[in-house]
């Protein structure tokens, strides 16, 4: 009876200890250690922290509810926990025009671990320092103004009047995956040489497979939709790394040398920072965001203008000008041509601004920083949130309208203090003037040579990333067609 007696005071105690440790756990985890005061929030549940809320679907044009609830709770700076991460999330301009200010001092560019697993340990997105503004500079002689201006702008022109001619006519294309492919092809060639049709490697469903499960919660579990990004990424690094190890043992003089024969030269140089691995992450995440950016935001563009007839009015003014004042009409688009569409560039700055493609830029605190009577702990990371920005309506009048009038007689920067639709500070998207170019040239020919209608779809969520749970399904035909077929489904005509 004693030794009954005994066994369960023992459990007790035990079971006691285990409830103790448990309670301590929770409340060190919901209090996180600081040399001040934390800015309020909530950390969510142990281990997931508040990953499910943050990734929960809302609809387009429209600030996360997760951030909007957060905001109304606590204001514009809260603290939360994310993919495995404390995080300070900031909606406050200021204190996000201080942060890409103090890079390198008291911030340093960090992204959450399931991250940087998918672009790559040594990826030009993972880079810090010296070696991101290495690999910057080599991108840009890919993408910068004297490429674009020499090389790319009338290559870009090619590929848009093709893509486009092979789709008039048809009963329907779904714009944002045809414009997808458009994108990737060109960007494979320019950067690869790749061309999937005379390549036994298929290059673009590699990506389709990483695509499907980019924004999705961190589990890589067999099955899970983070484990078939993963799969998705490992085979397209073999296809490059195959593409690259055949370049390598057969080179091939051209006239014109490609990206990845620039790659190769600086893995060959004595003493270069290029490595094959960091060349293959490169390349990766380079063919991804030729494609994936660009596509969203054009298809957004064309859905905006069809929607807004005056905007288009006033395209279809701008560019038809533009072709009465050349000496030969059918004379490819020049450099001061592009750079005087300011309506077009207004359209795109307007819908990069709406379409809030970058959900979140993360920088990591490098020592505690005090703001606003807060201190954020070294080791934190903090999102910089620009939807939160580009929805204020204490910096734009009316922030949920589609208003391209809004950037009149405005310098239209890639990134500053209001405006971070290609991210910020020394981040800033190396290609955001390349994006740019292309969307511009698209809807140059789109609005002098044809007339679309919606067939269906066009609905947009946000996960956070953008997608079209139904497509958006367009109709092309050339202007001089004066009639065309029709359909029950058909909505609209421009």
């Amino acid at each position: 009876m004693k030794s009954n007696s005994l066994m369960f005071a023992l459990l007790s105690a035990g079971v006691s200890v285990v409830i103790l440790c448990v309670t301590h756990w929770i409340y060190k985890w919901r209090n996180p250690k600081c040399n001040g005061k934390l800015p309020p929030g909530s950390m969510g549940f142990p281990l997931l922290g508040e990953t499910i809320q943050f990734f929960a679907p809302y609809k387009a044009n429209n600030i996360s509810p997760f951030i909007t609830k957060k905001m109304e709770r606590y204001g514009s700076i809260f603290k939360t926990h994310l993919v495995g991460h404390r995080l300070i999330i900031s909606t406050d301009a200021g204190f996000n025009s201080f942060i890409f200010q103090q890079e390198g001092k008291l911030f340093q560019c960090c992204y959450p671990k399931s991250f940087s697993e998918i672009a790559g340990r040594e990826s030009i997105v993972s880079a810090g320092g010296f070696l991101h503004k290495y690999l910057r500079n080599l991108v840009m002689n890919l993408v910068g103004n004297e490429s674009m201006k020499q090389k790319l702008l009338p290559k870009v022109e090619k590929m848009v009047c093709e893509h486009l001619q092979s789709w008039c006519g048809q009963a329907s294309i779904e714009l944002r995956e045809a414009v997808a492919k458009m994108a990737f092809s060109f960007g494979a060639k320019i950067l690869l040489s790749y061309s999937e049709s005379k390549s036994s490697k298929n290059l673009r469903k590699a990506y389709a497979d990483f695509q499907r499960g980019l924004i999705s919660f961190p589990l890589n579990i067999p099955g899970t939709a983070y484990w078939k990004c993963l799969q998705g990424r490992k085979k397209a690094v073999e296809i490059i790394k195959s593409i690259l190890e055949e370049r390598c043992a057969t080179p091939r003089k051209r006239q014109e040398k490609d990206f990845l024969d620039l790659v190769i030269e600086e893995i060959k140089k004595n003493g270069s920072l290029m490595t094959e691995a960091m060349a293959l992450d490169l390349l990766f995440v380079l063919v991804f965001a030729a494609f994936e950016t660009t596509s969203i935001a054009l298809t957004l563009a064309v859905k905006n203008v069809c929607e807004h007839p005056k905007v288009l009015e006033e395209l279809i003014k701008e560019h038809e000008a533009i072709l009465r004042n050349r000496k030969i009409i059918e004379s490819g688009i020049t450099w001061q041509e592009y750079k005087s569409m300011t309506f077009t560039h207004a359209v795109i700055h307007e819908t990069v601004r709406l379409a809030n493609i970058v959900p979140g830029i993360f920088r990591k605190v490098l020592k505690d920083v005090d703001i606003k009577g807060y201190t954020i702990p070294a080791g934190w990371i903090v999102m910089v949130c620009p939807p939160a920005v580009h929805m204020n309506p204490k910096q734009y009048d009316d922030p949920f309208t589609f208003n391209p009038w809004r950037w009149q007689g405005q310098v239209l920067h890639a990134g500053s203090q209001k405006f971070m639709g290609f991210g910020g500070g020394s981040r800033l998207c190396a290609g955001a003037e390349f994006s740019k170019m292309q969307m511009a040239i698209f809807l140059h020919h789109l609005v002098t040579k044809y007339r679309w209608r919606v067939i269906k779809g066009g609905d947009i969520i946000r996960i956070p990333a953008v997608i079209f749970p139904n497509g958006f399904h367009i109709q092309i035909l050339e202007k001089n067609i004066q009639k065309d077929a029709t359909t029950t489904e058909s909505r609209e005509t421009v």
